[in-house]
């Protein structure tokens, strides 16, 4: 009899995957992880019940994680990953050869060990970069420790709020990667899911200017296997011009930089800060 995966994250909704193959099932340190393979979405890998990605589309929140706040900046030498673990964000912020320092600050180790062995098509060879530094880590007290304007660029890959994951969306957290950034600097952040999360936006961005960030925002990317389909990326800067960059300027950007996406192209990135009404009214005014 087939086993199904069935996340039940969203009150009144579910998903289900087939686990046509178990590949390791463990309870760590901090959380329930598993790693299946599904016949249509390839290898996925699940925290908490929750499906964190899968082979079939994770190209997508990666390369929007890291490729939209570099090449808006321009020139990103600094760059922290909280979170991550996986490896994909990584992977994707050293394919800029601007990049000198890229450090991934992750929770749990065993997320870390276990992508390397099983989900090598997503981390590639990121982690043996000598340009990668992996912080076994709390990552919010991490920021709160790190030098001040130390960073061009900071990604939050989160898990969702709940758990170990939901002091990375306090007011607190993104006061500590605000002074953790350079001037000029930009701080992404994994958004959620609009229409399944509809409360969530707001709280990001409301935190995210409590924080002191004078530019906030959110740009959109989709991936199928997140339900609902279209997330959020909040984003905040205290430079209104990086959200405005235009697809001929990333373009060429990109080209003397090699990035080439399967997702993000220079017109992706520039009309992903187009929001539909119905989610830019979930941005905190």
């Amino acid at each position: 009899m087939t086993e199904w995966f069935t996340e039940t994250l969203h009150d009144g909704v579910a998903q289900a995957l087939t686990m046509d193959d178990v590949v390791f099932r463990e309870r760590t340190e901090h959380q329930d992880l598993v790693i299946f393979d599904n016949r249509l979405f390839g290898r996925v890998l699940a925290l908490d019940g929750v499906v964190q990605l899968t082979t079939g589309d994770e190209f997508v929140y990666h390369e929007m994680l890291a490729h939209v706040p570099i090449l808006a900046r321009g020139r990103a030498p600094r760059v922290a990953i909280i979170g991550g673990g996986d490896g994909g964000t990584l992977r994707r912020v050293l394919e800029h050869p601007g990049v000198t320092e890229a450090v991934l600050v992750e929770l749990d180790r065993s997320v870390v060990d276990l992508s390397r062995r099983w989900l090598a098509e997503v981390c590639g060879a990121a982690f043996d970069d000598p340009r990668a530094r992996l912080v076994i880590a709390d990552g919010a007290r991490w920021m709160a420790e790190a030098a001040p304007g130390g960073f061009d660029v900071l990604i939050v890959d989160s898990t969702d709020p709940i758990g170990p994951g939901a002091v990375l969306f306090t007011a607190e957290f993104y006061a500590a990667c605000r002074r953790a950034l350079a001037p000029g600097g930009v701080l992404v952040v994994q958004g959620g899911v609009p229409a399944v999360q509809p409360g969530e936006l707001a709280m990001i961005t409301g935190n995210l200017r409590q924080a002191g960030f004078t530019d906030v925002g959110a740009y959109l990317a989709v991936v199928p296997t997140y339900y609902g389909g279209v997330m959020t990326l909040g984003w905040a800067s205290d430079n209104p011009a990086l959200r405005r960059v235009s697809a001929e300027v990333l373009a060429d950007r990109a080209a003397a930089a090699g990035i080439a996406g399967r997702y993000w192209t220079p017109e992706v990135q520039a009309a992903s800060f187009a929001l539909p009404p119905w989610i830019a009214e979930q941005i905190a005014a």
